[in-house]
Protein backbone atom coordinates (compact mmCIF):
# COMPACT_ATOMS: atom_id res chain seq x y z
CA UNK A 1 0.00 0.00 0.00
CA UNK A 2 0.88 3.72 -0.14
CA UNK A 3 1.39 3.71 3.16
CA UNK A 4 4.08 1.25 3.23
CA UNK A 5 6.08 2.97 0.59
CA UNK A 6 9.11 5.77 1.32
CA UNK A 7 8.85 8.55 -1.33
CA UNK A 8 12.03 9.82 0.50
CA UNK A 9 14.84 8.06 -0.78
CA UNK A 10 18.79 9.00 -1.13
CA UNK A 11 21.68 8.21 -3.36
CA UNK A 12 25.13 7.70 -1.03
CA UNK A 13 27.86 8.34 -3.17
CA UNK A 14 30.64 5.46 -3.30
CA UNK A 15 33.28 7.59 -1.48
CA UNK A 16 30.68 8.44 1.36
CA UNK A 17 29.25 5.11 1.41
CA UNK A 18 33.07 3.62 1.97
CA UNK A 19 33.25 6.12 4.60
CA UNK A 20 30.01 5.41 6.36
CA UNK A 21 30.94 1.79 6.15
CA UNK A 22 34.82 2.18 7.65
CA UNK A 23 32.40 4.09 10.78
CA UNK A 24 30.01 1.46 11.23
CA UNK A 25 27.17 4.29 10.60
CA UNK A 26 23.78 2.76 10.87
CA UNK A 27 20.81 3.87 8.25
CA UNK A 28 17.31 3.28 9.48
CA UNK A 29 14.74 3.60 6.68
CA UNK A 30 10.82 4.31 7.17
CA UNK A 31 7.42 4.18 5.52
CA UNK A 32 6.06 7.04 4.22
CA UNK A 33 2.58 6.30 6.67
CA UNK A 34 5.30 6.41 9.38
CA UNK A 35 6.23 10.00 8.18
CA UNK A 36 2.80 11.12 8.29
CA UNK A 37 2.10 9.59 11.85
CA UNK A 38 5.61 11.16 13.14
CA UNK A 39 4.34 14.55 11.85
CA UNK A 40 1.15 14.65 12.94
CA UNK A 41 2.31 13.78 16.48
CA UNK A 42 5.07 16.90 16.52
CA UNK A 43 2.19 18.87 15.16
CA UNK A 44 -0.24 17.38 18.31
CA UNK A 45 2.15 17.59 20.57
CA UNK A 46 4.62 20.14 20.13
CA UNK A 47 2.15 22.11 17.68
CA UNK A 48 5.26 22.93 15.03
CA UNK A 49 3.74 21.79 11.44
CA UNK A 50 7.04 20.30 9.96
CA UNK A 51 8.10 19.33 6.52
CA UNK A 52 8.00 15.09 6.04
CA UNK A 53 11.75 15.17 5.28
CA UNK A 54 12.43 16.38 9.11
CA UNK A 55 9.78 13.81 10.60
CA UNK A 56 11.47 10.76 8.96
CA UNK A 57 14.21 10.94 12.09
CA UNK A 58 11.12 10.90 14.32
CA UNK A 59 9.82 8.12 12.83
CA UNK A 60 13.36 6.07 12.66
CA UNK A 61 13.29 6.53 16.56
CA UNK A 62 9.84 5.60 17.29
CA UNK A 63 10.24 2.42 14.81
CA UNK A 64 13.43 1.69 16.68
CA UNK A 65 12.19 2.37 19.81
CA UNK A 66 14.31 -0.59 21.41
CA UNK A 67 17.54 0.06 19.67
CA UNK A 68 17.42 3.51 21.17
CA UNK A 69 15.88 2.51 25.33
CA UNK A 70 17.80 4.21 27.61
CA UNK A 71 19.87 6.58 25.71
CA UNK A 72 20.03 10.68 25.64
CA UNK A 73 18.71 11.50 21.78
CA UNK A 74 18.22 15.34 20.57
CA UNK A 75 16.17 15.60 17.47
CA UNK A 76 16.82 18.97 15.39
CA UNK A 77 13.34 19.90 13.99
CA UNK A 78 13.66 22.27 11.04
CA UNK A 79 11.20 23.11 8.09
CA UNK A 80 7.97 24.56 7.62
CA UNK A 81 8.19 23.74 4.07
CA UNK A 82 4.16 22.71 4.37
CA UNK A 83 0.99 23.52 2.07
CA UNK A 84 -1.49 23.50 4.56
CA UNK A 85 -3.95 22.82 2.27
CA UNK A 86 -1.86 19.64 1.56
CA UNK A 87 -1.71 18.52 5.09
CA UNK A 88 -2.19 14.56 4.57
CA UNK A 89 -4.62 14.49 7.92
Amino acid sequence: SASDRSSFCATVGEVNLQIMQEHRIEIFTVTDGETIEAMRLIWERLKILVEPSCATVLAALIRNKTRFQDKKIGLIITGGNVDLNSLPW
